[in-house]
């Protein structure tokens, strides 16, 4: 089958577009903004991009239009689909008919952190042996690919209980020693039958398509369902906070009684979505109910508490409060499809993470460059907080693009002097802002500087840059590639 979609480049489409080629249909594609790392692995994919949504690709007579929600009424090539009757559905649908269908899913939702979240729980799973697939809104290290379908597990998948007592648990508890990792690919004699029945899948509350205005994650029906927090964000198409609350209201009511609800118990909005009603067990991280993180020391390891009893330490080197709790969730999680939380907290201990989450692009003359995704005031706070605590006292100096729909409106502007708190001096590309840069900005102007020209914006940045500074660029897109051109203008000026 020819698949042709439309905003290929969006990190789910993208992801859309690697399940189909690795399902063996012919992948097309078109998008107005192409950049990495997307479009980067759809190259390597050998899938076609082409720029643009000109009406002229309907000649290309695919059998069925994917549709990303990045497309709207008045786009050429959308008109064209519709105006001459051709096939086409949206990206999750598609997803849930030819991928998800009789998978177990486990399904990670959030305002933050799903990507990092789902790129742990994806780890943890192909660590234990069990090879899943994984649509994953981001990169992953430990893969460096964002989607892949379930593989062929290296031995017979042990089959988890339905139920140990509240939230499930597995059939036996397993040590590392049970596991091998798996083969990268299956052997081309084994047959669908053999591949693992999991599917992990970070699942967004954005909506579906122009003409399916659900939210994303109510397609995939998850059995393990993850809910990492719930703030207020995408003020584009969601009123308030509340209306965000009966989407996930939406997805709760998808996952079945012998599933398994895995909720932050910090968070009050939470609460407020499962008191809408719930008829699947809950287990809670965050607090003293189920799953806790304890002893937390600098270099980022933690004990791992459930019901109060030391079940282990994870090492690592990922920093922060929000990591915690992300590995709470999915070592939680896990445990619901068999994987015990010593496997886990072992395969936690070699999980590299995703591109363009603190991310070093380079090192020039001492100033050290990060690239992240931050967005939303609460990422921000979060995030430089992070690099706060991997520096110490070094300056950091904070760039952002607030560049997501949601900031673009200003309905988050207020909240960023205080997410910038921790840093020392903060650059704010203000280009294609509904709203003053400067006036939300003023309490901290004293170290913020505001440019509406991309390379005003960098030159100002190598001016006051020194040995020892580390930039951290905040963006949910390219940036115009200002990372590179960052580096590039420090090393001129060496």
């Amino acid at each position: 089958m020819h698949i042709h979609i439309l905003g290929i480049c969006g990190t789910f489409m993208g992801g859309i577009a690697v399940l189909a080629k690795q399902a063996g249909h012919r992948v097309t594609g078109c998008d107005a903004n192409v950049y990495p790392p997307m479009s980067t692995q759809l190259e390597a994919q050998g899938i076609a991009l082409i720029e643009g949504f000109d009406p002229a690709q309907t000649q290309l007579d695919p059998d069925i239009y994917v549709i990303g929600n990045v497309v709207s009424r008045g786009n050429p090539l959308m008109e064209e689909i519709l105006n001459r009757g051709l096939p086409y559905i949206s990206g999750p649908q598609w997803l849930s008919e030819n991928v998800l269908q009789g998978k177990w899913v486990l399904a990670v939702a959030g305002t933050h952190g799903k990507t990092t979240t789902s790129s742990m729980l994806a780890w943890i799973l192909e660590y234990a042996g069990l090879a899943p697939g994984f649509l994953i809104g981001g990169v992953p290290e430990n893969f460096a690919v964002s989607a892949r379908l379930p593989q062929t597990p290296p031995m017979p998948i042990p089959s988890p209980m339905q139920g140990e007592g509240k939230g499930g648990g597995s059939a036996k508890e397993y040590s590392v020693n049970d596991f091998q990792l798996p083969s990268p690919q299956p052997s081309p004699s084994q047959g669908e039958g053999d591949k693992s029945p999991f599917f992990v899948i970070e699942a967004d509350e954005y909506d579906t398509a122009f003409f399916d205005k659900r939210s994303k994650f109510v397609h995939y029906r998850p059995r393990t369902a993850v809910l990492n927090n719930l703030e207020f964000d995408h003020a584009d198409i969601f009123d308030d906070l509340p209306a965000i609350e009966k989407q996930f209201h939406h997805l709760v009511r998808t996952v079945p009684q012998q599933g398994l609800v895995v909720v932050n118990g910090k968070e009050a909005s939470l609460q407020r979505v499962l008191d809408k009603g719930c008829w699947t067990p809950v287990e809670k991280f965050g607090t003293d109910a189920d799953w806790q993180a304890a002893n937390a020391s600098g270099d980022g390891s933690f004990d791992v508490l459930h019901q109060g009893k030391a079940l282990g330490r994870v090492q690592w080197d990922l920093l922060g409060e929000h990591n915690r709790m992300n590995a709470l969730a999915t070592i939680a999680a896990a445990r619901h499809v068999g994987v015990s939380p010593e496997v886990s907290m072992a395969a936690l201990g070699e999980f590299k993470n995703v591109k363009r989450r603190m991310e070093v692009r380079g090192e020039v003359n001492g100033v050290t460059v990060y690239d992240d995704f931050a967005h939303h005031p609460t990422a921000i706070d979060t995030t430089v907080a992070g690099l706060r605590a991997k520096v110490g006292k070094a300056r950091i100096i904070a760039v952002l693009e607030p560049r997501s729909n949601t900031m673009k409106l200003g309905v988050m502007k207020n909240a960023l002097p205080a997410s910038l708190k921790q840093a020392d001096l903060v650059f704010c590309f203000s280009a294609n802002l509904g709203w003053d840069a400067k006036e939300a900005l003023q309490s901290i102007a004293a170290k913020t500087q505001v440019h509406d020209d991309l390379n005003s914006l960098i030159n100002a940045i190598v001016k006051v840059a020194s040995p020892g500074d580390q930039v951290l660029v905040m963006s949910n897109g390219g940036f115009g590639g200002i990372h590179q051109k960052l580096l590039d203008a420090l090393k001129s000026t060496s």
